[in-house]
This record gives structure tokens, sequence and C-alpha cells, in this order.
């Protein structure tokens, strides 16, 4: 990865490059749907992949076109960024969140034929009480889904950790520079100051975790992914190698027994814990597009006609046990918990769809 140039070429020259090439797809998308028709059309059993891929494409760049407009607006009226601290335009900034993940959600259901089922506590559960919310992070898209869920769902003003790649996206990269939010890196440490929340360089993950935690009101989420990335078998092996490596048989061991997540780091939930005081806390699993790993996988999977389950378990501040080996005990046994769920529902869609190519060969025979 090319490495990350610093804010204000982001904001000169990378913004506008975005902004332009999405112009252009818009523009050209008289031009460019057809030959994706026909390519789909030519290409024997394509099932209108070309043309499903280039709708997302175009659909993303142009909400991210108008996420640029209106964030530009935004820093406009709040003088020109003078008040864009103050609690107004902080709403009006997770007001963007939430329009763009809601629209990019829909678009998400109608070109792949995504849907989404629920389960755990009503959302009215969750009112009235700051949250820290651990989620598994596996397959694409899955922390754009969780934080659509709690913007839209949970009427909840997440504060996020995310990596600093991310910044290579102009939009994101604007918004949640302007909101309580950390960029890390890949090694845990920050490669420069934030923009506007005042890190300094060399922090740690836990560090900024933190400070993010602080002073967590009523409808605040802190948002977290204890096993640092997505799930893949190569990382699965090399966690589990780490870990005795670094002399921690009993956590590689309980990490080997864990087939369908990495081991979770617990470094930021406990400095999570140890600041936000009385939070509840919520537990996140989801499955159904955890098996598609590359752009390969994806493509291979267009239109994906699946249905993404998530799961939802929130603790009451008063059950969080205190003390830095109870609490990491307890997050390996939710850990482990998450897992289980994880094959549980695994095993139901091998055997679903087992059932649907049975109905179909039979429908086949002759009678």
């Amino acid at each position: 990865m090319l490495p990350l140039p610093p804010w204000w070429i982001r904001r000169a020259v990378v913004a506008p490059l975005i902004f332009a090439v999405a112009v252009a797809a818009v523009v050209t998308l008289p031009v460019t749907a057809p030959l994706a028709a026909v390519w789909s059309l030519l290409w024997r059993g394509s099932r209108w992949r070309p043309l499903r891929a280039l709708t997302l494409v175009v659909l993303y760049l142009a909400l991210e076109a108008v996420g640029l407009v209106l964030l530009l607006v935004v820093w406009v009226v709040s003088g020109f960024g003078l008040w864009i601290r103050r609690p107004a335009f902080q709403r009006w900034h997770y007001d963007v969140v939430r329009l763009f993940l809601r629209a990019l959600f829909a678009a998400t259901q109608w070109v792949l034929h995504v849907r989404v089922e629920v389960e755990g506590p009503d959302p009215s559960s969750y009112t009235g009480r700051p949250l820290v919310v651990c989620c598994r992070h596996a397959g694409p898209g899955d922390s754009f889904l969780l934080v659509h869920a709690l913007t839209s769902w949970y009427a909840r003003e997440p504060r996020i950790v995310l990596k600093e790649t991310l910044r290579w996206d102009p939009a994101i990269d604007t918004l949640l520079s302007r909101l309580p939010s950390r960029f890390v890196s890949a090694r845990g440490r920050r490669s420069r100051p934030a923009t506007m929340w005042g890190s300094v360089e060399g922090r740690t993950a836990e560090d900024e975790i933190g400070d993010l935690a602080r002073q967590l009101d009523d409808n605040d989420a802190l948002v977290i992914f204890p096993e640092g990335g997505n799930f893949t078998e190569h990382r699965r092996a090399r966690a589990i190698e780490r870990l005795r490596r670094d002399g921690h048989i009993d956590g590689a061991q309980r990490a080997e027994r864990m087939r369908y997540v990495l081991a979770p780091k617990p470094g930021g939930v406990l400095a999570a814990l140890d600041v936000a005081g009385e939070v509840d806390v919520v537990w996140v699993a989801h499955t159904g597009t955890d098996h598609l790993f590359t752009v390969a996988d994806v493509w291979r999977a267009l239109p994906t006609d699946m249905v993404i389950r998530m799961r939802w378990w929130q603790v009451p501040a008063g059950e969080v046990p205190a003390g830095r080996e109870a609490r990491i005990a307890w997050l390996f046994t939710w850990w482990h918990h998450i897992d289980s769920w994880i094959g549980q529902q695994r095993g139901e869609r091998r055997r679903r769809t087992l059932r649907v190519r049975l109905a179909e060969r039979r429908a086949r025979i002759p009678r």
C-alpha cells in the first residue's frame, strides 16, 4: 500500500480527483451501462455480473461525490470550520453518516439481493445508556453494516476505531476526522496526528481507544473490533503461532478451539472498560458473507442472493467483571460463544442448501 500523504494533499488533490472520477462515471453511464449489459448477455452464466458490478461502483462513487459536497456545505456553514466541533454540527455530520449508509445499504440490497436478519434485544432496550460494542470482523462491508445498524436502527452516535488505510477514501477521511474517531496503522500505532482530535504520533491503539471511551453519553456507542482485522484462515494460523511464540500457550490453545473467529486482542476492550466506567457491553456476531475473502470471491458470488444474520447480546454494566484477568477470561468466553453461534448458523445454511439442491434434483427427474 502506498504511504498515506499529508492531510492537505488528501483534501486538495485526492478528494477533487475522486470527485472528478465520480462525475465521469455518472456522465458516461449511458455508454458504459449498455456495454456492460451486452457483456452480461454474451457471457454465458454471468448472472449479469458485469452490469451489477458497474451499477454498484457507480452508485458508490455517486454517494461519495454527494457526501463530499454535503461535507463542504457543512464546513462553510460552520464558519469555514470555526464552529465545526459544536454539538449542532456534530449532529449534522452524524446525519450525513446515516443518510450515506442508508443509501448504500438500499443499493446493496437492490443490486446484490442481500437480506439482513437481526436477532437480539429490541432496539428500545438500548436507550438511555452508553455502550461499548464489540463486533466480529469478517466479510466485505461488515463495518459499514454495523455502523448503519447503530445509526439507523439503534439511534446511536458511534465512535469508531478503524484502519488508517481507509483515509484514502476522501468522504470517510473528511467525515471521521470531524467526529470522535481514531485511525490506527496496521502496526497498532498512529502514523501521524489526527486532523481535529489532537492525538500525537506514536500513541498505541489502546491509548486512542481509551481517549474515545471518555465521557460517553446516553446515545454514544464505542465500536471495537477485537480481532483487529478480517478473519482468514491464514490470519488465524498466524495469530495462534504468534501466541505460542510469545509464550501464551493457554491463549493459543483457546484460539485453536475457535474455528470461525480470530483470537481477540484484549488491549482495546480493556482500555475502553477501564476509562468508560459504567457502560453496557454489546456483543455482535454476523455470518453470511464471511466466506468472501477476496475481490474474486465477491465477483464469483454476484449476485449474492444471501441472507446476512446478525446476533446482538447486551450485558448490563453491573454484570461486567472487574479486574484485568477476569475481563480477559470474560472476553475469550464471549468469543467462544460467538464462534459457536457462527458454527450453528453455518450448519443450518449447509442443510438448507442441501435441501434446495435435492428438491431441484427431484424436480428434474421425469415421472
